[in-house]
């Protein structure tokens, strides 16, 4: 069995071989840190999904490095002061300050993503065995967030200026554009990620989440499905109150923190959506020992498996350790 048949069949929660599919996401802290350990890891447990080239034909008006100290400007103009190397900064003067969001003509929508390569895109997919994820990421609150800043974008939702609205309808148009254009290739899914969660809840009230942003991610999943492509979203923190929208949209596979929220919680949605991963970047992976690593991933086979459901995904972020990392997966291989 391939890497890509080995995916689909534990979406589709017909995985009879009880092999999960490997994936590790690197951030450069650890590339820099433990380059030696990561190699190892890469060696011993290869991954089972790739990323496609994106090679545009325009580049967006991007500066600088997100992971390095200094200043970065991404796509859409938005300003970030970084002080740590290998880890994203933050924002610090919004794009959008106006109250009535009356200067949100002046972002600039990155068309340019919109160039890119299909063709490249499709050699890639045909010369591998491995799950394909495309190269896209949409993600309507953060970059809200990153244009507006957080507490005005909070503000705003509560009594959402005519403005805001009809910024949101034309981000929103731009990212189905682009999804649009990525499910006419030859990749086998879509991803798109927002970070929902705080420790105990939801950000802003599920409310205000199903008005505004449930729809967005409605039009997502149909672009998707409407090409036979599976679906996957990112979003940390305590997602809970969103779980059960996401599998009647018809979500393939949720990456969150699944120990933020406690496995037992989760456990009603066991065979209607894959986790896609993950072990505990907060605490288990840089405080933990490679026995307590192994004590989590039973826990969440026993808790989340049914003939499929969970990927095997792990962050070697910053504090984790590389023993404990190599440990996920080595209790994965043997589960």
């Amino acid at each position: 069995m391939t890497s890509r048949e080995l995916v689909n069949a534990t979406l589709e929660f017909r995985n009879e071989t009880g092999i999960v599919p490997r994936q590790m996401w690197v951030l450069p802290w650890a590339e820099k840190n433990y380059g030696k350990e990561l190699e190892r890891i890469r060696t011993l447990y290869p991954d089972d999904f790739a990323g496609p080239p994106v090679i545009l034909d325009k580049q967006p008006p991007v500066t600088g490095d997100p992971y390095a100290v200094g200043e970065y400007v991404d796509e859409w103009g938005c300003r970030f002061t970084n002080i740590h190397e290998g880890v994203i900064g933050e924002v610090k003067e919004p794009v959008i300050c106006e109250e009535d969001w009356s200067d949100a003509g002046k972002v600039h929508i990155p068309v340019e993503l919109l160039t890119f390569d299909a063709d490249a895109v499709n050699r890639f997919c045909r010369e591998t065995d491995r799950f394909v994820i495309a190269g896209c990421c949409p993600r309507p609150f953060e970059q809200l967030q990153f244009l507006r800043s957080t507490q005005e974008l909070y503000m705003d939702l509560m009594d959402p200026p005519r403005g805001m609205l009809d910024f949101m309808e034309r981000m929103h148009g731009f990212y189905c554009a682009l999804l649009e254009k990525w499910v006419q290739t030859e990749v086998d899914a879509l991803n798109f990620m927002d970070d929902w969660g705080s420790q105990k809840s939801l950000l802003i009230s599920p409310e205000l989440w199903k008005t505004y942003f449930k729809p967005m991610y409605r039009d997502y999943i149909a672009i998707a499905k409407k090409y036979g492509k599976k679906t996957f979203m990112h979003s940390d923190g305590c997602i809970l109150d969103i779980y059960p929208h996401m599998i009647e949209l018809g979500l393939d596979a949720l990456n969150s923190q699944i120990f933020c929220m406690g496995i037992e919680k989760l456990e009603q949605f066991r065979g209607k959506i894959t986790f896609w991963g993950e072990i505990d970047r907060q605490h288990i992976l840089p405080e933990g020992t490679p026995e307590q690593v192994e004590e989590a991933v039973k826990s969440v086979k026993e808790s989340l498996w049914a003939g499929g459901g969970c990927i095997a995904q792990c962050e070697f972020g910053p504090g984790a350790r590389p023993e404990n990392v190599e440990a996920v997966f080595r209790a994965w291989s043997r589960e």
